[in-house]
């Protein structure tokens, strides 16, 4: 396990996390029981697209922005919309070779390719969107960051501060989930952690929803 500076003592985070999972668990079944299948088709065709292509373009980014249920009347918007396609895709090309980079620890290669990806308008600050275009760029590696998941870690005591580098460290926090997860961590991602940590975040915790309401309660929060 890979400590940082936010994080307490080993014996005493690894005992916070083997504590999570005690919701983590029963959290990803509520969000498997309660979110559409069909929520994240968009995630996974960007997803696919970018597989074929190696970058995201501004259409691709802008139905992650639909995805995340974000507002698209903000001036980062008509600053992208303003660049040439060419140059977003050779932006974002950069961020899917980091992201995807094996050589890499998750964490290095979240911190390196959200770093890229900063080159951007709308991804400077905040890490909600630049989070999904990460995870649409290699969705075995990443995973998605929002303010409901930063509550989640915050009700359980895993600590994660807003100061730069944040979706490098969020990383490594999942995989230190993973790590001392033991037998309860056999077969999730780091997506499936990320689920489970936006499922906890509800507060309090949702009643099961009905089918349109199980679409309106599935918005993710405007990027931090």
């Amino acid at each position: 396990m890979k400590t940082t500076t936010e994080t307490p003592g080993g014996d005493e985070f690894a005992a916070l996390c083997r504590q999570a999972w005690d919701t983590l668990i029963p959290a990803r079944a509520g969000y498997l029981a309660n979110v559409s299948p069909h929520y994240d088709e968009v995630l996974h065709d960007v997803a696919q697209r970018t597989e074929h292509t190696g970058s995201l373009g501004k259409t691709d980014i802008a139905a992650l922005v639909v995805w995340k249920r974000l507002s698209a009347q903000t001036r980062w918007v008509t600053d992208l919309m303003s660049l040439p396609d060419t140059h977003v895709r050779a932006v974002t090309e950069r961020a899917v070779t980091a992201v995807r980079d094996t050589t890499l620890t998750r964490s290095e290669a979240a911190r390196t390719g959200r770093g890229i990806i900063a080159e951007l308008p709308g991804f400077r600050t905040g890490d909600a969107l630049a989070s999904a275009v990460l995870t649409a760029a290699a969705p075995q590696r990443m995973a998605v960051y929002d303010r409901r998941v930063q509550h989640a870690l915050d009700t359980l005591r895993l600590p994660l501060t807003p100061t730069p580098g944040r979706y490098g460290r969020y990383l490594q926090l999942l995989d230190d989930l993973l790590h001392d997860g033991g037998a309860h961590a056999d077969g999730w991602s780091a997506r499936d952690i990320d689920t489970a940590l936006y499922w906890t975040g509800f507060s309090p915790p949702p009643s099961a929803p009905t089918s349109q309401q199980t679409a309106d309660q599935h918005k993710p929060a405007p990027a931090l």
